[in-house]
């Protein structure tokens, strides 16, 4: 609340600044060829106040006659320029240069950066402004729609929770699909760890011209990151704090007790138990016939759902001399979820530093530190949306009731009793990393890289004897910890030379990755107090236990890079690299991937000289191969796992087989990757945007292959089956509007992938995999079930009949018309968990002081598994989802089978098929408004800038789903996704 009177306060203080007697000034601004250019912005510096040239190229602005006045002209696709005025009238012509600044940017790709100009891969490049707009815990949810072919998103609605990220698609069925994260050029995968304001640029690698680098870690895509870091000078200082509100987004509803007492009745009704009221104490106890008398009963997912808080506040210091350079910042970042007990709190710290040694020799470091402290709930609202409602949570003294529903189920409340719960996780990173770079000669550089990643995890989980999960069991304590350690060495060797109209760029690279991770898990069971948690393991008197375990995985890799340029028109990349991977087979260790790419700025040609719609036209093409090597350490050796064993009543040592079966001959997946792309500029810089046209093909998948119990094993990892990715991006930005004091940016990014399993184990269409089947064809995330036409109704007895149906019983098609309806002839692909297509739309107004975010996200086309919609409970026991009709004679719907006391959800034919829904949205992701302080009124505080906002994320969202829930997140109900309102503040000094 405070935030946002400052925010008023503030607004209100920049009104009404005095102004001293005027002079008037005119002037004309002009192109290099002598042309006038027409809305040009002119400004008086350290103000708002300005005018734009006419359509002569001419302006006329008044000036503070009291002293020296600046003005500065800003033109879309030329440099901004800035003329000092004295006392004249009229100014000399104002000639302003065409803009390459955007061509000349430093790009980062791996192990080195190439200006944006001499691009020859698909990489695209987030601004770091685009990172802090959305106030999230991750910053990866800021990218959501801003990055073609990148697919972004949130878990679930938890404090803890994370986000699934991936590029162009699933290639893997069971191993890893998810993309690379380097972070100040080393490998980080807690890419959660790093805030926002900590970023500089952030760069996206899609095809295996740019991925190849990396080898058996790009296959699935690489995102680079790299941090601020300090500049000579004036130190700076930044501050930028927000807080903000949160609630449900949406969530279905259960039903009330006149909906849940009318199931309940017709499910009787059906087995002919009851006919009418008169019947209601055959099927209700007494306690419910007066709760049903009386109109009392509980909503407990209401009851849990509350509201919850984000806040962040950081502090950075930049600054340094030409010898020492430095950037410190410190971060405080705390959530509180939805309900109690589900709330996390992360510390971070970080440490830049630069030092020119000699005039050959920089050395550095950049280290990152960061602790977590969470508290976690196990799915809280299943028991709620489940136990009858006809009953209260306490009774009529306020005391907490264990069994509400007479003794059926633990009351939904249990976990949130004082001493009956707990599950916090502390969680400790420290990632230094050193380097020191020579440069002997002009152009050649010689750099060494080490990080160390270093992790600690301490996970306690206290479930007391009548908390949800162990319902009346004996209580149980879990201490499980977990230490790791990484270190990765890179040795890189940089050349660039020109030989007149010839660029050439050599890297050579070596690089060494060695991760650990040592873990422990203590467990004990009817613990003497509960308040004691999980830090008295000791006290507990049965089922002791302790495990441990150990892993470890080293990759050693060289590689190298050639660029060549030709009169800076025709590019060529070459890359090779070879990756030896300790997780893989003897002989299969070791794997070779190359790439090529090449690129025509066909702008620069002559024939493109004198015309006026292009200022850029670049074509690019590229073919690679990358690789995959991410499947659990040791698949390809055979282990012993100790088993209880006795003769007669003495313990006896015995060993058997895990669940994987050893595979000596596994090696690498592979995924050859071609990219045809875009780049263009129109209309001197005012729409620039890219094309990209791509096909992957990933061949030898790491798949775990499910075995016959009479193996011995569960499955095996094995070198099987094939898949395709296919599909196009597009980013579009522009600038629709700009004038001296309105200006409007819009970015739009669209993307549509084409995911196929091409093929199986020993040409099979169609395999399963524990609780999910693949099917040649298909998406790897696809449902593969029985397709559900409705409901039979009557009329249809003798066609149901058929079937061993009856009107009220769940209709599905017979696919292939033998009038039999079978698991192995019926079932099909009904839909997949992957967009047809998603869009993003991005835009940014500003006016004079003020500015304005408005972010819109859709994903379109895929379908989800809706948990709401199987909550179902045909015989009225427990609880169901209301606004979903359920069919009777007198309403004959399509969505639900007819209530029935006798048959539970699962004894009914096809119940599965009642979850599949249409899962696409459009979303209003952001809204962000914020008002900048004159610099007149901030520089007398000794403020170079503040900034006040208030910002809105999922403010609004259009789906086919009900009560407004969020199908971003898939199906789960466990924990929905949020609506979050925030105020804050930017401060530089």
């Amino acid at each position: 609340m405070r935030i946002f009177v400052l925010f008023f306060y503030l607004l209100g203080a920049s009104v009404g600044l005095v102004q001293g007697q005027n002079k008037t000034v005119a002037g004309k601004v002009l192109d290099k060829e002598g042309q006038p250019l027409i809305a040009v912005s002119v400004l008086i510096k350290g103000t708002q106040s300005g005018t734009s040239t006419n359509e002569n190229g001419e302006f006329s602005l008044m000036l503070p006659s009291s002293n020296r006045s600046v003005l500065v002209f800003n033109y879309v696709g030329y440099k901004t320029k800035e003329v000092t005025v004295g006392t004249q009238a009229r100014i000399a012509d104002v000639v302003l240069e065409e803009d390459a600044t955007n061509l000349d940017e430093v790009v980062v790709i791996g192990y080195g950066t190439v200006k944006k100009r001499d691009l020859t891969g698909a990489v695209t490049s987030v601004a770091k402004e685009e990172l802090t707009k959305l106030p999230t815990t991750n910053v990866m949810e800021s990218v959501q729609g801003k990055a073609p072919g990148v697919d972004i998103v949130r878990q679930s609605g938890s404090a803890t929770s994370g986000v699934s990220i991936t590029v162009r698609g699933n290639r893997s069925i069971t191993a890893g699909n998810g993309p690379l994260f380097i972070v100040d050029g080393m490998q980080y995968s807690n890419i959660q760890d790093i805030n926002p304001n900590d970023i500089e640029s952030m760069e996206v690698l899609k095809d295996a011209s740019s991925t190849a680098i990396y080898g058996s870690r790009g296959a699935n895509g690489v995102i680079i990151v790299t941090t601020k870091r300090g500049a000579s000078g004036t130190p700076k200082v930044s501050f930028n704090a927000y807080y903000g509100m949160q609630k449900a987004a949406g969530y279905p509803r259960v039903m009330n007790g006149n909906e849940y007492v009318d199931l309940r009745r017709e499910a009787n009704r059906t087995t002919g138990v009851w006919n009418g009221i008169a019947d209601d104490p055959k099927i209700f106890n007494n306690d419910q016939l007066n709760f049903i008398a009386n109109n009392v009963y509980t909503d407990y997912p209401t009851l849990m759902l509350g509201s919850g808080h984000q806040q962040d506040y950081q502090l950075s210091i930049s600054g340094g001399t030409e010898k020492l350079k430095s950037y410190f910042s410190l971060d405080y970042f705390n959530e509180q979820g939805l309900f109690k007990m589900d709330d996390a709190r992360r510390y971070t710290a970080r440490l830049n530093l630069d030092y020119q040694v000699t005039n050959t020799l920089k050395v550095g470091t950049q280290t990152q530190l960061t602790y977590y402290d969470q508290n976690k709930r196990a799915d809280p609202l299943n028991q709620a949306n489940k136990i009858n409602p006809l009953n209260t949570p306490y009774d009529a003294d306020g005391n907490y009731i264990i069994y509400p529903d007479q003794g059926a189920s633990v009351n939904p409340l249990a976990d949130e009793q004082p001493g009956n719960y707990k599950n916090n996780v502390k969680t400790l990173r420290v990632f230094p990393t050193v380097f020191a770079e020579f440069k002997p000669l002009d152009g050649l550089s010689i750099r060494g890289n080490f990080a160390v990643n270093l992790s600690n995890l301490r996970d306690g989980l206290y479930e007391g004897s009548y908390s949800i999960r162990r319902n009346g069991a004996n209580s149980r304590a879990t201490y499980v910890t977990n230490n790791g350690l990484g270190y990765n060495w890179q040795a890189i060797v940089n050349y660039q030379k020109t030989f007149g109209d010839h660029d050439f760029g050599i890297t050579g690279i070596s690089e060494y990755l060695y991760n650990d991770a040592e873990n422990a898990t203590a467990q004990g069971e009817n613990q003497l107090l509960d308040n004691n948690f999980f830090y008295n393991l000791g006290s507990n008197t049965q089922n002791l236990a302790i495990t441990s375990a150990y892993t470890e995985t080293k990759l050693l890799s060289y590689a190298a890079r050639i660029n060549y340029g030709y009169k800076g028109k025709y590019l060529l990349t070459l890359t090779a690299r070879t990756d030896g991977a300790s997780q893989l087979a003897v002989g299969n260790k070791w794997d070779f991937f190359p790439s090529v790419a090449g690129a025509w700025r066909i702008v620069d040609e002559d024939f493109m000289k004198g015309q006026q719609v292009f200022n850029d036209l670049k074509l690019r093409a590229s073919y690679g191969v990358s690789g995959n090597s991410s499947v659990v350490a040791y698949s390809s050796q055979s282990t012993l796992t100790r088993i209880p064993f006795a003769y007669g009543d003495a313990s006896a040592p015995g060993y058997g087989f895990p669940n994987n079966s050893p595979n000596p001959q596994l090696g690498w997946e592979k995924s050859a990757n071609t990219n045809i792309g875009l780049d263009f500029g129109l209309f001197k810089g005012r729409l620039n945007g890219t094309l990209e046209l791509y096909h992957t093909s990933t061949s030898d998948l790491l798949l775990d292959r499910i075995l016959p119990p009479t193996s011995g094993y569960s499955f095996v990892t094995q070198n099987i089956g094939k898949t395709e990715n296919k599909g196009i991006e597009v980013a579009l930005n522009g600038t629709p509007v700009s004038t001296d004091n309105f200006k409007w940016n819009s970015t739009v990014s669209f993307t549509k992938n084409i995911e196929k399993i091409k093929e199986l184990i020993d040409n099979q269409d169609i395999i399963s995999l524990d609780s999910r089947y693949v099917v040649v064809g298909y998406p790897v995330n696809s449902y593969f079930d029985y397709e559900k036409l409705g409901i039979w109704q009557l009329g249809e007895e003798e066609q149901a009949s058929q079937f061993g149906q009856h009107p009220g019983d769940i209709k599905v098609k017979d696919q292939n018309g033998d009038g039999v309806i079978t698991a192995d002839g019926d079932r099909v692909v009904v839909g997949s968990q992957v967009p047809k297509w998603s869009l993003g739309w991005n835009n940014d107004f500003s006016y004079k002081n003020f500015d304005l975010n408005v972010n819109i996200f859709a994903r379109i086309g895929q379908m989800i598994n809706a948990n709401y919609l199987t909550r179902y409970d045909p015989q009225g026991n427990g609880n169901s989802t209301a606004d979903i009709p359920y069919w009777t004679p007198e309403n004959p719907t399509n969505e639900r089978p007819r209530p029935n006391a006798n048959l539970s959800l699962t004894s009914m034919l096809y119940t599965s098929t009642l979850g599949y829904t249409e899962g696409s949205f459009v979303k209003l992701r952001n809204v962000t408004l914020g008002y900048t302080l004159p610099s007149s009124l901030t520089e007398k505080w000794g403020m170079a800038k503040l900034k006040v906002y208030v910002s809105g994320r999922n403010l609004a969202m259009w789906s086919k789903t009900i009560n407004g829930y969020d199908p971003e997140r898939g199906g789960g109900e466990s924990a929905p996704l949020t609506r979050l309102i925030v105020a804050g503040i930017n401060v530089n000094f």
